[in-house]
């Protein structure tokens, strides 16, 4: 029986890291999560039933930003016990931290690769997934000075 593995990221460069990952997409009974953008509509077609959308959300709208982080706690309670993955594996951001404290707690392995944009800083959900990670991989040799315990894995690119 194939493992079953949820891969979630937000839009933009941290969506285009995780579908880097699709080669695994053979070998594991996958789903994928992101925030639903018009950009994004397209992943339904090209991974049919395989896809469901967060609500969008960014920092930068400080009003609607926690209403919508909420509803996306509960989507993705939702999500988790919908597919019960035996591996979350994310590239980032805020869109995943989330289910990965839900699957953190339900017994999920928890597979954080840090972003390929950050050279010599820690990212916000890197700070956060760092200490319950049960990989934490970074693209670049330098942050391992900032996370000890990560696994250099080289570039997904």
């Amino acid at each position: 029986m194939k493992k079953r593995v949820l891969f979630i990221s937000s839009t933009g460069g941290h969506l285009s890291e995780l579908l880097q990952l699709k080669p695994l997409f053979e070998k594991v009974d996958y789903h994928i999560i992101t925030e639903k953008t018009k950009s994004n509509l397209a992943l339904k077609k090209k991974y049919p039933s395989r896809v469901n959308f967060l609500i969008y959300g960014t920092k930068d709208h400080m009003l609607t930003y926690p209403i919508k982080l909420f509803l996306n706690c509960l989507k993705s309670l939702y999500f988790y016990f919908k597919f019960h993955p035996d591996y979350i594996i994310t590239t980032g951001a805020h869109t995943a931290g989330p289910i990965c404290c839900i699957g953190k707690i339900f017994g999920s392995r928890i597979i954080y690769v840090e972003t390929f944009a950050n050279k010599k800083t820690k990212t916000i959900t890197g700070r956060l997934l760092y200490p319950i990670s049960d990989l934490f991989v970074v693209q670049w040799k330098e942050m391992q000075e900032l996370y000890p315990e990560a696994t250099y894995g080289g570039w997904i690119y």
